[in-house]
This record gives C-alpha cells, sequence and structure tokens, in this order.
C-alpha cells in the first residue's frame, strides 16, 4: 500500500505554536486517539519542518507547545552591538542563526533523518549546488526514504537549522537558506515524493490510497495599495520577502485539492483583519496560544474520523 497518511506542516516561525497546538487539541478529540501515530509521512518548512523532524524523533505532540514557549526567545534573542555594526537591519542578518542552530541541535540531539522513527521530507534552498557541470541555486527537498537520492546521513538538526535560516532574519546555513522561497506550504512536495519511482514499490503510494492533512501557521490579510508602484530594490526588498513565503501557499492547496480531492484537508486560518504577526514576533506566543486554543476544528476532525 506504501506511504498512506501524510502530515505536511507550513512554514512560519513563531507562528508555529498554531498548528503545535491544533495537533495536541486534535490528539484529544474522541475517536482520534493516537491518530497520530498512524501518519506515516512527516514533512515540513521552516517552523514547519522543525515540527516534522520533532515528531519523527519521538517527541510527544504534547510537548511541542513547551518548546515554542521555551525556546523562541533564545532563536529571536536580538543583539544591539549585532545592530549597530549592521547598521541597524540594512546589511546584515537580524539574528544570529547560531543562535537557531544551538536550540535546534539541543531539541533533536546527534540523530540522523536515518535513524528518525518516520519518513521525513523537510525543504530548503541551496544557493550553489556545487556541480562541476550546471553549477547553480536550486530547491533541495532532504528525506529519509531509501534510494539513491536519500538523504538518511544528513543529521536532523542540520536540516532543521538549514530549513529554517529565513533571508534576512538568519544567515545562510551551510549555503541553504528556508524553504519557504520555493514552498511555504510543503504539501505538494510531499504528496509528489510519494510517487517517486526511486522509492521501493512497498513504499511508493498509490495515489488513490493518499490521505494529505495540511496545517497553516495562521494568514494575515495583507494587501498593497494602489494600481502602480514605481519600486526599486529598497521598497520591494521586505514585501518581495512576505509575497515569496506567504503568496505560493495558495498554489499548492489548489494542486493538493485538484489530485487528491476529498482526501485532502487543509486548515490555514486567518488572523483577524489588522492583526500582522511576523515570523519573530516571540511577544505574541501568547495571543497565538489562545488564538489556536480558540479554533473551531470540527470539520478537521470530521475528516480526520472519516479519512484517516
Amino acid at each position: 500500500m506504501g506511504i498512506s497518511r501524510i502530515l505536511a506542516v507550513d512554514g512560519g516561525g513563531v507562528r508555529g505554536v498554531i498548528p503545535a497546538i491544533v495537533l495536541e487539541r486534535l490528539s484529544e478529540e474522541p475517536g482520534l486517539e493516537g491518530w497520530l501515530d498512524r501518519a506515516d509521512f512527516l514533512a515540513g518548512t521552516s517552523t514547519g519542518g522543525l515540527i516534522a523532524l520533532s515528531l519523527a524523533a519521538g517527541i510527544d505532540v504534547t510537548e511541542l507547545r513547551v518548546l515554542y514557549e521555551k525556546r523562541a526567545a533564545a532563536v529571536f534573542a536580538d543583539n544591539l552591538l549585532d545592530d549597530v555594526k549592521d547598521v541597524g537591519k540594512l546589511f546584515g542578518a537580524d539574528y544570529r542563526v547560531a543562535n537557531l542552530e544551538r536550540e535546534v541541535h539541543t531539541v533533536l540531539g546527534d540523530r540522523t533523518l536515518a535513524q528518525l522513527t518516520k519518513r521525513v521530507l523537510v525543504t530548503t534552498f541551496d544557493l550553489d549546488n556545487e556541480a562541476s557541470i550546471e553549477r547553480t541555486w536550486k530547491a533541495k527537498l532532504f528525506h529519509n526514504f531509501p534510494g539513491d537520492d536519500s538523504d538518511g546521513d544528513a543529521l536532523a538538526y542540520r536540516v532543521g537549522t538549514a530549513t529554517a535560516a529565513a533571508p534576512t532574519y538568519f544567515a545562510t546555513f551551510d549555503g541553504y537558506i528556508d524553504g519557504g522561497v520555493f514552498a511555504t506550504n510543503p504539501s505538494m512536495c510531499a504528496l509528489a515524493q510519494t510517487q517517486d519511482a526511486r522509492i521501493p514499490a512497498d513504499e511508493r503510494a498509490d495515489l488513490k490510497d493518499v490521505r494529505l492533512l495540511s496545517l497553516g501557521t495562521g494568514r494575515s490579510l495583507r494587501h498593497i495599495e494602489g494600481k502602480s508602484h514605481d519600486w526599486g530594490y529598497v521598497q520591494w526588498v521586505r514585501p518581495l520577502l512576505d509575497l515569496m513565503l506567504d503568496g505560493v501557499n495558495g498554489i499548492a492547496h489548489y494542486q493538493c485539492s485538484q489530485l487528491l480531492g476529498e482526501r485532502y484537508h487543509r486548515l490555514a486560518p486567518t488572523f483577524p483583519s489588522g492583526r500582522q504577526i511576523g515570523m519573530d514576533a516571540v511577544g505574541d506566543i501568547p495571543y497565538l496560544a489562545d488564538f489556536a486554543s480558540g479554533l473551531d476544528l470540527t470539520t478537521t476532525a470530521d475528516w480526520l474520523r472519516a479519512n484517516w
């Protein structure tokens, strides 16, 4: 039968506390006890990649929220000296990638992807493939499926650091940046992976058997007023980053909906109008926790009972 139950989690920095709490709440729903244990493939981008790796490393879903509350401040610790050196935020990343690496290493230890308990896929973007022919940047999907392209030997914490190294927030890591530049929503990447001919037949999925649950990390309502914007690099840099990290979500949602129909479900809550929460908004974690705790999960729970 191969892979049949996929959980995919979006990127979003500290907003990852939302899917963490949603997963915990769903596990407490009547009739859904142990549902997460039946997931055989976990995919994630950025903070979603950290959630996927943590669950595959055996970290209980009830601990995920605590990890955000305890470790986010250390990851997004600002440094006045760095700000002065970087002339504010103009010439250097906002935060030290070493802080991110340290916290992810503490959580995941020295496990390799091959030592995880489930199949995983984590998106990153390689800035230089260092190939002698067609040397270029390209998307990189770390995974622990068997086959000649397996990344089973890769250390989980280094993969986790790479997927969360969002441009302007952190320096690059091992030559990689956040996979959100091409797949903030990793659902379609995960679905495509199940069809890879290099996977042994007993793991390769028949599309009609796949069930995919996709979790967002909270969407802010944004727009740019006006019909004409004669902007250059300075004006576009931050809006363009937000467009890359947030704007591609709907494409993956559309593709998975068309391919899987009712066997696909996405929970992507929207914040109230005027409420925008950045990836590094550590002070908003209590609000995010309350927001996630108040979400109506009836439709998602019903879908899981019917399909999972």
